[in-house]
């Protein structure tokens, strides 16, 4: 499959450390206005990677919180795959919190919003999930290089 025009360019610059600490402050918010301008159909970062936005209930205040995420579908099926890399940084990202207290969440995917429900991938599953990212999108292991934490992986599957 051949890869858009500026992949590799946008692969390798995410790789970074600036893009690290500079990413997480700049995507989501971009992300957000473009989801709420195309009514829910298009994501500014989905350009590269596919992506949804997650709306999950915060682990201790039990509020709707909603966060653009990267998503690599599932081809076999109808699910997706959620990567808790926080571009590279040390700590988990909260949304993989919520979704380890509270798994019923939902997304919205090309317009659609979709009930679904998440769970952890552990041991030899993640293992095999994890491979097929790496090959998805290069970047996931110089994340997981760079942190000691194991990188959570959600499966999202509907409702």
């Amino acid at each position: 499959m051949a890869l858009p025009a500026g992949t590799r360019l946008v692969q390798k610059v995410s790789s970074t450390r600036l893009f690290a600490w500079l990413a997480p402050h700049v995507i989501p918010a971009l992300d957000r206005g473009v989801h709420r301008l195309t009514r829910g159909k298009t994501l500014l970062s989905a350009r590269m990677l596919p992506g949804v936005i997650l709306t999950s209930t915060g682990a201790r205040s039990g509020l709707a919180r909603r966060t653009p995420l990267a998503c690599m579908p599932e081809g076999d099926g109808p699910g997706w795959i959620l990567v808790g890399s926080n571009f590279g940084r040390t700590g988990h990202p909260a949304w993989t919190h919520n979704l380890l207290a509270r798994p019923d969440a939902s997304i919205s995917w090309k317009g659609r919003d979709v009930p679904v429900t998440a769970r952890l991938l552990t041991g030899e599953e993640r293992a095999v999930v994890w491979r097929a990212l790496v090959v998805f999108w290069p970047p996931y292991a110089t994340y997981q290089a760079r942190v000691t934490r194991e990188i959570r992986l959600f499966r999202l599957t509907p409702r």
